[in-house]
């Protein structure tokens, strides 16, 4: 009979009331992020008020099936980690041009569709790539997801992207008062509490809003009680040679992703992904793209806000996230409910998510601090890498000019820094040593020089 310390924390189940206190704290960190990309698509395409709504509603129910499948899991689809679903933002760009140039919502879904295929048959090469992801490179990404995420936080904190009184003082204030909550309890609060900081320093952020004008609740009494998805509800799916083009790109960057999303929960929870592991969890995702395809909704990824909610609760369990996964289904069904936690003030989740976020870039520091940067080229492959990750993160029209593929995948500072990493990698740690230069192994990447067989001996321990 297993005991309590023969299950790893990732497989443990909290009790139920800190299992939904958990998994409610998950929801609000990411809530914001999901219902932003539906809006976004549906407010290009000048949809009305009520489609705009079934969009929102369509959403959060798949991003909570998709939650479950990955963190519940069933025979090879999912990952089975404390990963949360959602919209990839990836997608949003050509989205937005095929709802608006090429057939509207049926082309839209038809290449989302097609996506989520392409995801499951690709599932196992991705998986085969995982020996390209020693510490050097996924401590890179681990900080450049962090990193990149920052001004998520900090737009929210000034009251939100395109908000009328976007960085008013009082704004700003209240998301540091909800900073300093949040460092209070995980300071000071007994270990129980300190877990949920970011539930309490939220609670009491609207709290103190509510008196002072910051929330709006007008959009609760508008909803309605109970809404179903049902499949295909804006018209069957349309499949269009130039839409599905542009949509596999983006799965190719949403895979790359993933993987580092992936693989930084692994790292935090103290349960490796293994190449088979990884494979799951991208099937998962794919199978996740093709019911958001038929539910009317758009393609599913691993959510980077919450991986530092991980990482600073040290709650590690993943039936927390699959307790989120229910709430946001919960959600999904009802309508009501999902209008009172869209009533959350934006600075409320800014002073959270400061701390989250930081925390992910933390965590990515600390994967580096155990790589060897002495006699080798590690520092110019971490340099490089995060460099061009933030590039568009801090300059958003960088790549304005560019053709639509080539903004798809590095507009994401995620994928750029990750795809910059693993070549850079590649360069100074697999190929062979300089004339002259000596053979350094450090603890993050492969040694250099040696001929092949220290590249493929490398290789295997890196595995």
């Amino acid at each position: 009979m297993a005991t309590t310390a023969d299950v790893h924390p990732v497989d443990e189940i909290p009790p139920a009331r800190r299992l939904a206190a958990f998994g409610l704290q998950h929801v609000l960190a990411m809530y914001a992020g999901a219902v932003a990309v539906p809006l976004i698509v549906g407010g290009a395409m000048q949809l009305p008020p009520a489609d705009l709504a079934y969009l929102i509603t369509a959403d959060l129910l798949v991003c909570g099936i998709a939650t479950l499948i990955q963190c519940v899991g069933f025979w090879r689809f999912g990952v089975r980690l404390p990963i949360m679903q959602g919209c990839t933002f990836a997608a949003v760009s050509p989205m937005v041009l095929i709802g608006t140039t090429e057939g509207g919502l049926p082309a839209i879904y038809g290449s989302v569709i097609v996506a989520g295929l392409a995801i499951m048959l690709l599932a196992p090469v991705f998986g085969r790539l995982l020996r390209f992801f020693p510490p050097l490179v996924t401590g890179t990404v681990i900080l450049i997801i962090g990193v990149s995420l920052l001004p998520v936080a900090g737009n929210w904190a000034a009251g939100g992207a395109g908000a009328a009184d976007f960085g008013e003082p009082r704004n700003l204030a209240l998301a540091a008062f909800v900073l300093a909550v949040v460092l209070g309890v995980q300071r000071f609060a007994p270990a129980v509490l300190s877990r949920v900081a970011v539930l309490i320093g939220i609670g009491v952020g609207l709290a103190v809003a509510v008196p002072f004008g910051f929330t709006d609740f007008s959009g609760v009494g508008d909803a309605d009680w109970v809404g179903i998805s049902t499949p295909f509800h804006f018209g069957a799916p349309e499949f269009r040679a130039s839409a599905i083009l542009s949509m596999l790109v983006v799965a190719l960057v949403s895979m790359t992703e993933t993987t580092g999303d992936m693989i930084a929960v692994g790292e935090l929870t103290g349960r490796k992904v293994e190449p088979r592991t990884l494979s799951d969890g991208l099937r998962a995702d794919g199978l996740s793209t093709v019911l958001g395809g038929v539910f009317n909704t758009f393609p599913y990824t691993a959510y980077a806000q919450n991986v530092g909610l991980v990482g600073m609760t040290r709650v590690r369990s993943r039936w927390v996230v699959a307790a989120a996964g229910g709430i946001l289904v919960l959600l999904g069904l009802l309508p009501k409910l999902g209008a009172v936690v869209a009533a959350i003030p934006a600075p409320v989740l800014g002073g959270a998510g400061l701390v989250m976020f930081g925390t992910v870039a933390a965590s990515g520091l600390r994967t580096l601090a155990g790589v060897g940067f002495r006699g080798n080229d590690n520092l110019t492959v971490v340099a490089v890498s995060v460099a061009i990750g933030v590039l568009p993160v801090g300059v958003p029209t960088v790549y304005e000019k560019f053709p639509d593929w080539f903004q798809t995948v590095m507009n994401s500072g995620i994928s750029a820094g990750c795809l910059s990493a693993i070549v850079l990698n590649l360069l100074f740690n697999h190929l062979p040593a300089k004339r002259g230069s000596a053979a350094v192994a450090g603890s993050g990447g492969l040694p250099v020089g040696g001929g092949e067989k220290a590249v493929e001996q490398a290789r295997e321990e890196t595995v």
